[in-house]
């Protein structure tokens, strides 16, 4: 299985790109994992928060294909524990799912046909977090999930 995190826009933090990239480096141990920066849509002083989701929406769909199962980090999912997110990971690799999407939609959230598209939703929190960070706490979030499953001492309950 392979796994991407599909987002909007660049991060520019260098203090997250450095966290980013740590948990990239151990996830690699487990799991084929990637991060998919689509352009951040332009001039959007000029759109409505409506034009400005079914543009992002028009980049994601460009990059999902019929086959692939996909999950959006989105306020309104699922909460998971460590645990029970590292058991829906497992659940997706004895599925034997090819390629695991995970979107970040923009500052408005997703369109409808997004929603429409996608397999799940998962929501990291109730509280709100930056589109930048989320992409932080979310790669950190699947290598505990890896190291829940193979018995390593990084998570502790």
């Amino acid at each position: 299985m392979k796994i991407t995190l599909l987002v909007i826009g660049k991060t520019d933090d260098s203090y997250l790109l450095d966290g980013i990239e740590k948990y990239l480096k151990r996830l690699r141990h487990y799991i084929k994992f990637d991060i998919q920066t689509l352009p951040d849509i332009k001039k959007t002083k000029h759109l409505s928060e409506q034009e400005q989701k079914t543009k992002e929406a028009d980049q994601f769909l460009k990059f999902i294909q019929p086959h692939d199962d996909v999950i959006l980090l989105d306020d309104k999912g699922t909460e998971f524990s460590s645990p029970r997110f590292a058991d829906l990971l497992n659940k997706k690799m004895i599925a034997s799912v090819g390629h695991l999407i995970f979107l970040v939609g923009g500052p408005y959230g997703f369109d409808n046909s997004i929603y429409q598209r996608a397999n799940h939703k998962l929501s990291l929190s109730k509280l709100t977090f930056s589109h930048q960070m989320v992409r932080l706490f979310f790669v950190e979030q699947v290598y505990r999930a890896f190291t829940i499953l193979k018995g390593e001492p990084y998570h502790h309950e």
